[in-house]
């Protein structure tokens, strides 16, 4: 009898909580609802452990006393140069006022980009700007792994630091844990680099009463000299990744950019380094810009769960929708939201040639089974779909038009979209988006076509698992 009460108060409480909570959509309700009335006590756990967006209001505070103290994004010197100033965005103009109104940065011009060649590339670029860079340099990585490029760039830390340039790292305290608790984190300190975790995880069981335990800082942000920034989908690793070797290589597009941007991608990492407890960077804001050269036009989108609710599908969606000839986009992991899937299919039945990329083998099989399960109605819209063959691709970007193009770190998942602190950079140059639809034209080289033939002959099976997991696909 008390066990059958203390199980009707705990759904109960929680069923309320999941009705009575903001911003919930109604399939994520629904979902969580299920879960609880099916198993009760494992369910109303797992809605305390994984249930809500809050990182805790110690956290919430330190984030927003580090970017209230921080200058204006525009006031270093400089800022009002011609070249600084956003080319002719004509009909896209509405594209950049999207990302302005999530993360308050706006698009400036005058930047310059150059597509990594590989992940291997982009490591050998960092270290070589790291080994030359004179005043500071600032890194921050969801896995930061001690393989061969991981080590590389510690190494490469460790000179820096010799010769007096600060230096600041920074990891996710679950995505790098192994990292953490390894050699070279206390190597680096004993180096003079500072570093810092963020979102550590303390105590779990007390986690849960002081915010959800997987929220994560899942950006890739490298700043250097206040002059170069990187921006995309690779964490610090070798492309084996060998905690999940299986499935690799790891196929990852990396952009290195200088200009005006670069400064937003420092106020970027200056708000998550103070906000996990680092020291006031914000003088590095204060500096006059350097001379800004004839470049693009480009704008940092910023989001997590402390930032306006649905923030990345919205961008997403607002991109589908700009989309008037082409639309080709990369995602490792697809678990949509209703008004995202409608914006892609919209492409495609408009007349749009909208292509997605996803890998054939997905480490995370609840995901992939999910993708699946919206392949029908998307390949009924018109849209093709690709399936990567040569290990995981990993790269997040969109390209549309031949002339926009987005990079980073953002999925389009729920993850990505509620819980994941993630950093883009959208931008306006056909150069620059046609060497990264280039890359995207090399991944369907290696990617078999899926066909609404082939979707059709799946067996009940197959549709049952696919669609299962699918209705999952709000709590994944």
């Amino acid at each position: 009898m008390l066990f059958t009460i203390l199980h009707a108060m705990l759904v109960l409480g929680c069923g309320l909580h999941v009705l009575l909570r903001r911003h919930r959509q109604p399939e994520s309700r629904m979902a969580w609802l299920v879960i609880l009335a099916a198993l009760p006590f494992v369910g109303a756990f797992a809605y305390l452990m994984l249930g809500t967006t809050n990182i805790g209001r110690t956290r919430v505070a330190r984030l927003k006393d580090s970017a209230s103290i921080l200058p204006p994004f525009d006031c270093a010197q400089g800022w009002d140069a011609p070249e600084c100033r956003p080319g002719e965005l004509d009909t896209r103009e509405a594209l950049f006022r999207v990302g302005k109104s999530i993360s308050g940065y706006a698009p400036v011009g005058g930047n310059r980009a150059e597509l990594m060649q590989d992940s291997d590339a982009m490591i050998a670029r960092l270290v070589a700007d790291i080994d030359a860079a004179q005043s500071t340099v600032h890194l921050l990585f969801y896995i930061w792994l001690a393989d061969h490029n991981g080590t590389a760039v510690a190494e490469a830390l460790e000179r820096a630091a010799s010769r007096g340039v600060v230096c600041r790292a920074m990891v996710d305290d679950i995505g790098s844990r192994a990292f953490v608790k390894g050699p070279l984190w206390p190597r680096l300190k004993a180096a003079s680099v500072h570093v810092r975790r963020a979102l550590p995880v303390g105590n779990p069981l007390i986690r849960i009463f002081n915010g959800r335990i997987d929220l994560r800082n899942h950006r890739k942000i490298v700043v250097i000299d206040n002059l170069i920034t990187y921006c995309g989908s690779q964490n610090c690793a070798d492309p084996a990744f060998l905690p999940k070797a299986s499935f690799g290589p790891w196929v990852d597009a990396v952009m290195r950019f200088e200009g005006p941007i670069v400064r937003q991608q420092q106020h970027l990492f200056a708000i998550d380094w103070m906000g996990n407890g680092g020291d006031d960077i914000g003088e590095l804001l204060r500096a006059p810009l350097p001379p800004v050269e004839t470049g693009f036009t480009a704008q940092v989108v910023a989001t997590g769960p402390t930032y306006r609710n649905a923030a990345m599908p919205e961008m997403f969606e607002t991109l589908m929708y700009a989309a008037r000839e082409e639309l080709l986009v990369t995602t490792p992991y697809y678990v949509p939201t209703p008004g995202l899937q409608a914006a892609l299919c919209a492409a495609g039945n408009r007349g749009v040639r909208t292509t997605i990329v996803f890998p054939a083998r997905n480490d995370d099989f609840a995901v992939g089974a999910t993708s699946r399960s919206h392949y029908e109605s998307l390949l009924d819209a018109g849209v093709r779909i690709f399936e990567f063959q040569s290990g995981l691709l990993h790269t997040k970007s969109l390209t549309l038009d031949g002339e926009i193009a987005l990079i980073g770190s953002a999925n389009m998942d729920r993850r990505s979209f509620d819980l994941n602190y993630e950093n883009n950079i959208l931008l306006l140059d056909a150069a620059t988006t046609a060497a990264l639809h280039r890359r995207q034209e090399q991944y369907l080289d290696d990617s078999r076509e899926i066909t609404a033939a082939e979707v059709a002959e799946w067996n009940v099976g197959k549709r049952l698992w696919f669609n299962a997991l699918a209705i999952l696909g709000p709590v994944l």
